[in-house]
């Protein structure tokens, strides 16, 4: 269940309005996400897409020399340009006009220290996916946070788009019944060659366990695909049975993972996820099928919502469009019939912690409609992982989660 924190936008939700309470953005401190690293340009991108952070700091590699040049590249006064993340909480912590948020953008087994050093400072954590290499890290990085005033947010970015906070509302409202079968599939086919063998960043550490976890695919969008079916149904994952694999030879993490999924409450599931899938570039969907009828999302076609009321036509819900509402479009920037995707995902999460943010800094109560992944998501993205691996270590036999 994806966190509730914060101060709501104005009725018409256009996230280019800036709220009267939102003067300046948040300082905003990065750690990882230097030259050449893909994710880390992402978070900056949506992080000043709303003007809500400014980036103001970074410790962008361990290596002093990129770190300096990173730094510079990206306008940050040498000053606070680190190589040591430690060291960047420790200053930043004292200055007058330190930091008040850290975004963290490096490899799997890195997020915790990292973590753990700002959050007992109680500077606002906003951390990629997924949470930890580890589960025993994902555990006390989970006490860490329950100790420090700081929020701590995870960036499964899916949870921002417009049609998937309508497919929440959908099943939220009832208009499904009672939830009886899930189907959600993540493929892509980036790693259907040993493309870790070749030098390339991306593909040489997902798939190093010391660094990614045990988790290959399961991890890196196995994770994903979870935590979709967990914002929208609502369903609680009782056990799983998986079957991983390892298809490239040579490789140390699965790159394909068959998993069936038992839900509290009777529901049932399936979740497929493969990075060796020729043809696939980025397919997430998701298939969610009650008493009262269905629903169908397409990441690729973002701003789609199929509903089938059982005996029913078929139904096309449109961001901004007929059927939608304003859970949707309180997640939208732009006139119906452009596309939004990728980016405002992102930039939607980042939107969401801003608003919390704000809240906690101003003591206000939090508003229920400002969402956003939690360490608790994170551990249970962690969990599911651990399962799926002890699982298919024992030939597919279920495990309770």
């Amino acid at each position: 269940m994806s966190g509730k924190s914060g101060k709501g936008r104005a009725s018409d939700s256009n996230h280019a309005t800036v709220a009267s309470d939102e003067i300046r953005p948040l300082r905003l401190g990065m750690v990882g996400g230097g030259r050449d690293a893909f994710i880390g340009a992402v978070h900056r991108i949506a992080a000043r897409m709303d003007n809500k952070f400014q980036l103001v700091a970074g410790a962008l590699s361990s290596t002093p020399e990129k770190a300096l040049a990173s730094a510079a590249d990206l306008g940050l006064a040498e000053a606070r340009a680190y190589s040591d993340f430690r060291q960047m909480a420790e200053r930043e912590a004292r200055l007058k006009d330190g930091i008040e948020v850290v975004a963290i953008v490096t490899p799997n087994h890195m997020h915790a220290p990292i973590a753990e050093e700002f959050l007992r400072r109680n500077i606002h954590v906003i951390c990629d996916k997924p949470l930890t290499a580890t589960l025993l890290e994902a555990k006390s990085l989970a006490k860490a946070a329950e100790r420090s005033d700081a929020l701590f947010v995870l960036t499964h970015n899916y949870t921002g788009y417009p049609m998937v906070r309508e497919a929440r509302e959908l099943i939220s409202k009832g208009d499904l019944g009672d939830i009886r079968v899930v189907q959600v599939e993540y493929a892509q086919d980036w790693l259907s060659e040993p493309l870790e063998n070749t030098g390339l960043k991306q593909a040489e550490w997902r798939t190093d366990p010391a660094r990614s976890g045990v988790g290959g695919a399961t991890g890196d969008i196995g994770t994903h695909a979870y935590n979709l079916v967990s914002f929208i149904s609502g369903l609680k994952l009782k056990s799983l049975c998986a079957d991983l694999d390892s298809f490239v030879d040579g490789r140390k993490v699965d790159d394909n993972g068959h998993v069936l999924l038992r839900f509290e409450g009777g529901a049932k599931g399936m979740l497929w996820c493969s990075q060796v899938a020729p043809g696939n570039e980025n397919a997430l969907s998701i298939r969610i099928y009650g008493s009262k009828g269905g629903i169908e999302w397409h990441q690729e076609a973002p701003n789609y919502l199929w509903h089938t009321p059982l005996g029913e036509p078929k139904r096309l819900i449109t961001r901004n469009g007929a059927g939608a509402g304003n859970a949707a479009a309180r997640m939208s920037r732009i006139p119906p019939g452009h596309p939004e995707g990728y980016l405002e995902g992102f930039a939607n999460i980042y939107g969401e912690a801003a608003a919390a943010i704000r809240a906690k800094i101003a003591g206000r109560d939090p508003d229920p409609d400002v969402l956003y992944p939690t360490i608790q998501d994170g551990v249970a993205g962690v969990v599911f992982v651990d399962a799926c691996v002890r699982s298919s270590k024992c030939q597919g036999a279920w495990v309770n989660v």
